[in-house]
């Protein structure tokens, strides 16, 4: 039975990797239509909402949650997001197959980097533990401090002009929001599937995981007007895997391997961050986060 649900979280998070690719690319196309802002901007999602490529990028968003959801309830935090790493190379196929452009060799190889890169870390973690539910008492320091951490972040951001710094702080605070969202996420299903929808609805994190989720799509949004996917993309894809397994093993009580086991997953950890970073790189990616480079013609 552990072995099953541990299968069905991969394929569920698998699924929700490549539903949040759909809606990185379609977001991206629709922030980039509307007016920049210095700041936070509040009408920013009621200019989005006009916009019918957003609006199938929010149904994508919709179907990755609900991909998460199932993905969190049958298996360890530790395992559900670190598989999230692949929304880049998933981004980057998706985006060359809706704007017809041409995933180079090189791209290709960056991919193949991050998926063995991926393997080797969670092959050598093997994380495990699955509990259903975490006291408050560790709830209440775990999100003050990443609250405190997505402030810092989202104030040293709009201190900064447009550009790669911005992008990259905004980009990790959605990280962290992504992340402690999908940790309440998990006591929420749990709960749901253990006391119904009353249960559900009476459980505190039910709204924490709304409240964080909506953040995070805020955050997102200016992190995509705020500079290049080069910046903001690598900080998000690692930072929420980091920040999941941090709060997986904090939270939750799961285990990864330690002594020896370390090592590997150090080799994994880099092999991911290599190819994140070439693959940011590319000129695809270039092309999907520049106006002026879309209306080039190929």
């Amino acid at each position: 039975m552990t072995t099953l649900n541990t299968t069905l979280s991969v394929v569920f998070a698998l699924c929700a990797a490549f539903g949040n690719a759909v809606a990185t690319v379609l977001q991206r196309k629709a922030a980039l239509t509307v007016p920049r802002s210095q700041g936070f901007r509040a009408g920013l999602m009621l200019d989005l909402l006009r916009r019918p490529v957003w609006l199938a990028g929010i149904l994508a968003v919709i179907a990755a949650a609900v991909c998460q959801a199932l993905a969190l309830v049958t298996g360890p935090l530790t395992i559900v997001q670190p598989l999230f790493v692949l929304e880049l190379p998933l981004t980057l196929i998706v985006a060359s197959l809706l704007m017809h452009r041409h995933l180079a060799g090189s791209g290709w190889l960056a991919v193949t980097v991050v998926v063995a890169g991926l393997g080797v870390a969670l092959a050598a973690a093997s994380p495990t533990g699955n509990r259903t539910h975490v006291a408050l008492d560790r709830w209440i320091p775990a999100l003050a401090v990443c609250a405190g951490i997505v402030v810092a972040l989202a104030l040293a951001a709009f201190r900064r002009p447009e550009g790669r710094a911005r992008a990259a702080c905004l980009g990790a605070a959605t990280a962290i929001s992504y992340a402690v969202t999908a940790a309440l996420m998990k006591t929420s299903m749990h709960t749901l599937d253990e006391e119904g929808l009353v249960g559900f609805f009476a459980a505190w994190q039910t709204y924490g995981f709304a409240v964080t989720g909506v953040c995070a799509l805020f955050l997102l949004e200016h992190a995509m007007q705020a500079g290049p996917l080069v910046a903001s993309q690598p900080a998000l894809t690692l930072g929420d895997a980091l920040v999941s397994l941090a709060l997986g093993i904090t939270l939750y009580e799961e285990e990864i391997r330690s002594g020896w086991w370390l090592l590997p997953q150090l080799v994994g950890v880099a092999l991911i961050a290599t190819g994140v970073f070439a693959l940011s790189r590319i000129p695809l990616t270039r092309s999907l986060v520049a106006p002026e480079e879309e209306n080039r013609t190929p």
